[in-house]
């Protein structure tokens, strides 16, 4: 090639400029990946979310809803929070994770809604403030009621996208994410989304793709062997989602020790409970039923 341009430039009048006193010089492409891992601490970890343990429901979607929904607050609903460092990893692989809004957009919001795939189903476009600084999920009485939540600036590109790209195919009518129930219900509501959202993976294995899934039940201590050694325990492969009832009004349980499946339960979500636990103690209406008489 160096031959090549020579033998051409001998029939052109021409002056060769010094590429490095124009251009600032290239960082070593080493130096870059050592920056970004010293940024990322928790990267390719497991993050387990509290808020993702509420995420597995038992009650199937409702109807599209227009009520004019209070917010989480004035319900009394406050939801997990993330430790600055577990947010800044968590909306960094949510941003990389895929280009398919839809998905990417509804995990966002589970993680800082805690709220159940029946309630992220009740999302339409009109539902989505106008700058995607909130967002209002429906529930008609089975849980804690409609609530608008507050969105954190890094989702709000995501539901905006998702938004966007909704209003192009279905206006401001159709769900804000992908309905599961709409191939059924109507098999030519697919034609509506511009990106026929059909074999996308479940909100679940999508989350676990990313490595984010709920606390999961603690590990078995480990016995010591007869020399004294202590053979390392490591955690199942298979992540285990619970269903958990924490964040429903009605009472639900007989088998509740068994739908969580020995996770731990989230952190409470009234204002009032959020209190008490950080004086040391749960009201006696939270937590597993059979350990309740003990607090």
């Amino acid at each position: 090639m160096r031959a090549f341009l020579e033998r051409e430039l001998r029939q052109v009048e021409h002056s060769i400029a010094e590429v490095r006193a124009l251009l600032p010089e290239a960082e070593p492409a080493t130096l870059e990946h050592q920056r970004v891992r010293a940024a990322r601490a928790l990267a390719n970890r497991w993050i387990s979310l509290p808020a993702l343990t509420t995420l597995k429901a038992l009650d199937d979607a409702t109807d599209p809803c227009r009520c004019a929904s209070p917010t989480a607050a004035d319900r009394d609903f406050f939801p997990p929070v993330m430790p600055p460092s577990t947010e800044t990893e968590v909306a960094w692989r949510l941003h990389h994770a895929t280009a398919h809004p839809y998905l990417v957009a509804e995990l966002a919001t589970a993680t800082f809604t805690a709220a159940a795939t029946t309630q992220l189903n009740t999302a339409h476009v009109r539902d989505l403030g106008p700058d995607a600084s909130t967002i209002t999920l429906h529930d008609h009485g089975l849980r804690r009621g409609s609530m608008t939540h507050s969105v954190p600036l890094w989702a709000r590109p995501l539901l905006r996208a998702a938004a966007l790209l909704r209003r192009l195919g279905a206006g401001t009518s159709g769900p804000l994410f992908r309905d599961p129930r709409s191939a059924i219900r109507d098999p030519r509501s697919a034609i509506r989304d511009p990106l026929r959202s059909e074999g996308l993976p479940s909100l679940m294995a999508f989350a676990e793709s990313c490595r984010l899934r709920p606390p999961q039940p603690p590990r078995p201590k480990p016995r010591r062997g007869r020399r004294g050694k202590t053979p390392s325990v490591k955690w199942p492969e298979k992540t285990i989602w619970p269903v958990c009832t924490a964040h429903y009004r009605l009472s639900l349980a007989g088998a509740e020790p068994d739908l969580m499946q020995g996770c731990p339960y989230p952190p409470p979500h009234p204002r009032k409970t959020i209190e008490l636990r950080k004086k040391g103690w749960l009201p006696p209406d939270y937590g597993p039923r059979e350990l309740r008489h003990l607090r």
